[in-house]
């Protein structure tokens, strides 16, 4: 039985003269980092993939440091694109991420559809877990993408999923099953 550990990253800095893909890490997100590295200890994971995120990076970097095993930059793992969506206030973007979810075919925030970004984060987590075999392995990506990917396997609507993930939460999925063996919501 393998293990794949997704993980959505920790908490970011947050700046509103910043893309939030563009985000880095908090002094409280490195520090969670740090307590989400202790808690996958005893899950053992032989490498760390993550997207191409600084705040993703950051994340890897440091479970893959502290569990002393590599991390790896993998296409396809970054977030919904919102490059093109301004920094709302939180009740707004709450409401734009759940009209997303519940329209999944329609383009209504960013530039990709949620069957769009689905589509390609599924394809990316396949590719990698078809790869790396029996492998343990652990996936550094983001909320919206990690609820889209993973609301099917739990039974869970994506959105619910979405609001309880915390920064950092992960899920444990038994491979090639994809069953889902733990979830923890906030580390």
């Amino acid at each position: 039985m393998a293990k794949l550990i997704l993980i959505k990253h920790a908490p970011p800095q947050v700046d509103a003269g910043v893309p939030s893909h563009e985000w880095r890490l908090s002094p409280a997100g490195r520090d969670k980092a740090t307590a989400l590295a202790e808690r996958l200890r005893a899950h053992a994971p032989t490498i760390v993939f993550t997207s191409n995120e600084p705040k993703a990076i950051e994340t890897a970097q440091i479970v893959a440091d502290a569990l002393a095993v590599r991390h790896e930059i993998s296409p396809g793992l970054h977030e919904h694109d919102r490059s093109n969506v301004p920094q709302m206030p939180t009740r707004e973007f709450i409401s734009s991420v759940a009209l997303f979810f519940k329209c999944p075919n329609e383009l209504v925030l960013g530039r990709e559809t949620a069957a769009q970004a689905r589509q390609r984060v599924t394809g990316a987590i396949d590719w990698i877990v078809t790869q790396n075999g029996a492998r343990d392995i652990a996936i550094v990506t983001h909320g919206t993408v990690l609820a889209l990917y993973a609301a099917p396997l739990v039974k869970a609507d994506p959105f619910i999923l979405w609001r309880q993930l915390g920064l950092p939460s992960f899920l444990i999925l038994q491979t090639p099953e994809m069953r889902v063996i733990e979830r923890v919501d906030n580390v």
